[in-house]
């Protein structure tokens, strides 16, 4: 009998969006990371997936991604294929479709990373096996199932704890962190100019979600008044791959006001804590950073130095937990758990 009979319905499906399994289903796969987690600290091996093949396909590049699904993929006992974006035709010399029933034929799933949504639903359409979303432009469930493993084990709890997201809440991050917070029964805001909400047919789904789970979804353009007593202060890059460097300056002129700060920290409370999916420009150590710095004069850009380095920061749990989590979406959808 399955420890987890919650995440019966998700074997052989898709992962594409958190909108797409019921609140039970989100808890349940967070369950199974917390279980594999356990096991895997314990030095437990957990082969689940004995003798499996997945495709991994990046159009997009990722530290945390690859690593995770890789790492995942190996403990459960599969074999993966790392195709990067010069690795394969896939939208190039040979449409989404095809490349789906040609790897459908050759693995037993198939995750995507890369630009439209549109593009991993045609390939869960074709594929004939799993596929999981490692990342698109609306979406980024993988990322989602690693944050709430992290409050969880932060808090102890999901349900009424308030997280505020600062920044542009316009794409994949602001878009799920709505959605999980709307399914699992959180509060949800949005900080940012107007400009920067998210997209009011997404809003209004989550709305109707909400109105059954308990949530509540609020959209502020006031940082003081938005973290007041929020428990997770999120924040992400200001401009994504495959953004043009030009919108830098219209970005900083515009999200500038919404840096997390350890005043706006300490105007939260004491119980806040601050979480970012990474990579994060808060000091001088990457390339872009110091180009920013000669051209703007910025020492950090969407969190201070300060708050990222401070005690209030579990950035690093939470990088940590992708693996755990993406372990649990391969072994629901391919194994019995």
């Amino acid at each position: 009998m399955s420890k987890f009979p919650s995440l019966s319905p998700l074997l052989g499906k898709s992962f594409l969006a958190l909108l797409d399994l019921t609140p039970d289903q989100i808890q349940g796969l967070l369950d199974l990371a917390a279980f594999l987690k356990s096991q895997k600290k314990a030095g437990v091996p957990h082969r689940l997936c004995e003798g499996k093949n997945v495709a991994l396909i990046f159009e997009k590049t990722s530290t945390r991604t690859r690593c995770a699904f890789e790492v995942a993929a190996a403990d459960l006992g599969i074999h993966s294929t790392y195709l990067d974006p010069s690795g394969s035709q896939i939208g190039k010399k040979e449409s989404i479709a095809d490349t789906a029933r040609v790897l459908g034929r050759m693995y037993d799933g198939i995750e995507y990373r890369g630009y439209g949504q549109e593009i991993v639903e045609s390939l869960a359409k074709y594929a004939g096996v799993p596929v999981w979303n490692g990342l698109t432009n609306e979406f980024h469930p993988t990322q989602i199932l690693a944050d709430f493993l992290t409050i969880l084990e932060h808090f102890g709890s999901l349900r009424g704890r308030k997280l505020v997201y600062m920044g542009d809440a316009r794409y994949n991050m602001g878009n799920s962190l709505m959605v999980g917070c709307a399914k699992m029964g959180m509060h949800f805001t949005a900080c940012s100019p107007a400009a920067y909400f998210p997209a009011a047919d997404l809003t209004d789904r989550c709305r109707a979600i909400a109105a059954e789970t308990g949530a509540t979804l609020s959209f502020e353009t006031d940082p003081e008044k938005a973290v007041q007593g929020a428990d997770v202060i999120y924040t992400d890059v200001w401009v994504s791959m495959g953004e043009p460097a030009e919108v830098w300056a219209t970005r900083i002129h515009d999200l500038l006001p919404y840096q997390v700060t350890m005043d706006l920290m300490e105007k939260a409370g004491d119980q806040a804590v601050f979480m970012h999916c990474l990579p994060s420009f808060h000091d001088l150590g990457t390339t872009i950073g110091k180009e920013i710095h000669n051209t703007y004069g910025l020492d950090a850009m969407e969190v201070t130095d300060e708050v990222f380095e401070s005690s209030r920061s579990i950035v690093f749990d939470e990088a940590e937990n992708r693996m755990h989590t993406i372990k649990a979406v391969m072994a629901a959808t391919l194994c019995e758990v």
